[in-house]
């Protein structure tokens, strides 16, 4: 893939039609050190000598020489019992210096399967800079964090659901933006209040210059960390409906899509932008590995080669054994082997939730209140009579040897009391799953009886 300047002049922005003729300019969105940032000259270098002849004699790359590298083939056993094999030359291209972009071959499957999960309107129809383009990162988070930066002016308006990912709010927080608050139920962002807060605000089909109005919606779909809560395809429509009109761009953080708890999943926020206002992160670090740091963004060329400019001087691009392994796995699955994998995922994942709503319907009914999760790994539970979690939980819960994560983590104010809870069902057994959803029976009953005496 191509790594070209983009101009940042008025006479040339980042355009593309929209699907209702008007023009969408993406420069307007990004901030001024975003906007400064330009293509690594040695990095376009490297990208030359990747795909150059094997005839050309390059003086020019500082990669060190393969010869060297003290790792010189590779297998790994899958749990199938078969082995993938990483020959000498392989790894030789793992451990060198690759393209910030990723692999080739794993960039063109991630395109591929998107394609083939989402039908993104904007891959094929659009301009180039509004055409749907990938990067490969070091996990979700990473790509988060480099648009974030790359999107927020201090002083900017910011709509995020509430509760939300208390990694999100950490890398928000220090950028200066003003963070608003959206209301969320179990079917995660209420269409309703995402209206009601930007009500105080006008109305921008296309924002202009020094506008207060909100650009930017974060939001976690699907079995959001930490309410478990997922959008229904009717709110994830009226809520794009309500990007359309206001200008906002929506940042899509899905790395809970493959744990979904039935089929077929639910459409995606990609799926329906018609405008190229979606920017979305994947990750296989749910389903795969959190190990290997793989992860993806998908959105519009101009959002994506800047996310690029920037890993070209921070990571340099994702590591390139991570790489290989994923790509070279996906070359023995295809799309309909990674599909069989996730069933098996879910499964176990679905058996893990399972386990706990029984047993909390067992030992916590009447004392707390929880909404089956559709998708993820989370149950967020309130508890009743309780007006802080964060003393009960982070001492002594900790004293009757069970540990949850009090509710403050995960909200804008922390300091501002929360009776919730979230408790996770990924890596505990079954049976340690019930023992500490009895444990924090046990704590609640003993407050309520201190609260009464």
């Amino acid at each position: 893939m191509s790594v070209p300047v983009i101009e940042t002049d008025d006479k040339k922005d980042h355009q593309a039609e929209q699907a209702n003729g008007e023009v969408m300019n993406y420069s307007r969105f990004m901030n001024a050190i975003s906007l400064a940032r330009q293509a690594s000259p040695i990095r376009l270098i490297t990208a030359l000598l990747i795909k150059s002849k094997p005839s050309v004699i390059s003086l020019a790359g500082g990669n060190p020489n393969p010869s060297l590298f003290p790792f010189q083939q590779a297998e790994f056993k899958l749990r199938d019992g078969t082995v993938l094999q990483l020959s000498e030359q392989q790894m030789n291209v793992a451990l060198q210096y690759g393209p910030t972009e990723g692999m080739a071959d794993l960039v063109n499957f991630l395109k591929k399967l998107q394609k083939t999960l989402h039908n993104p309107p904007t891959m094929n129809v659009m301009p180039k800079e509004g055409g749907l383009d990938i990067c490969v990162t070091l996990g979700s988070a990473d790509a988060i964090c480099k648009s974030f930066e790359m999107l927020i002016t201090p002083g900017d308006s910011i709509l995020i659901e509430e509760p939300t990912y208390a990694g999100t709010l950490a890398a928000i927080r220090p950028l200066g933006g003003n963070i608003l608050t959206v209301e969320t139920d179990h079917q995660g962002m209420i269409p309703s209040a995402l209206r009601a807060v930007l009500s105080k605000f006008q109305r921008h089909k296309v924002r202009p210059a020094g506008s207060t109005t909100p650009k930017l919606l974060y939001t976690i779909p699907n079995g959001c960390n930490p309410t478990g809560g997922s959008l229904t395809l009717e709110r994830k429509k009226e809520i794009y409906e309500i990007a359309r009109e206001y200008d906002l761009l929506i940042l899509e953080d899905d790395p809970y899509y493959f744990l979904q708890f039935s089929k077929p999943r639910v459409p995606t926020y990609l799926s329906l932008d018609v405008d190229g206002r979606v920017l979305r992160f994947d990750s296989f670090s749910k389903i795969m590995s959190s190990g290997l740091r793989v992860g993806f963004l998908s959105g519009p060329q101009a959002f994506v080669q800047r996310v690029i400019y920037h890993q070209m001087v921070s990571a340099v691009h994702t590591p390139g054994l991570s790489q290989m392994m994923m790509s070279e796995l996906f070359k023995r699955w295809d799309i309909e082997g990674l599909e069989e994998h996730t069933d098996r995922v879910v499964e176990f994942y679905r058996k893990q939730k399972d386990v706990m709503i029984k047993s909390a319907e067992k030992w916590l009914t009447g004392l707390a209140e929880w909404s089956e999760p559709k998708a993820g790994m989370f149950l967020w539970m309130k508890l009743l009579g309780i007006t802080d979690s964060k003393k009960l939980i982070e001492e002594r819960a900790l004293e009757k040897e069970v540990l949850f994560v009090p509710g403050y983590a995960f909200m804008l104010n922390p300091d501002e009391p929360t009776p919730y809870v979230r408790a996770s069902f990924s890596l505990a057994s079954p049976e340690k799953i019930d023992i500490g959803i009895q444990r924090l029976a046990e704590l609640l009953k003993e407050e309520r009886n201190k609260n009464k005496q």
